[in-house]
């Protein structure tokens, strides 16, 4: 299983739809084999998606989400106008380095 971030960018001044998890849950099929979604929204107006699915690549697993999240632009009508601007694994924040001790 992999987690890939999908970013979304929507219209300047807009925010993503209250029960956006919702709606994208029900336009995921199972030959999406996404067995879990995430929502982190960003202020202004960005969007992060989080897809846990099943792959036996990552490559699989990145191109699948981007896939997806295509097909969500054009089927969702609350996504209609937010543009993809990227998806892939995120990378652990810093904060698991080592810290320095004076």
């Amino acid at each position: 299983m992999y987690l890939i971030h999908a970013h979304l960018e929507l219209p300047s001044g807009e925010e993503p739809p209250v029960n956006i998890k919702v709606l994208v849950r029900s336009a995921i099929v199972p030959r999406d084999r996404v067995e879990h979604i995430s929502v982190h929204p960003l202020p202004p107006s960005e969007l992060i998606l989080g897809f846990y699915l099943l792959a036996a690549r990552l490559e699989e697993a990145e191109e699948r989400t981007v896939r997806v999240c295509h097909r969500l632009l054009r089927d969702v009508p609350q996504l209609a106008l937010a543009r993809l601007t990227g998806a892939g694994v995120p990378l652990m924040p810093l904060a698991f380095e080592p810290s320095r001790v004076d």
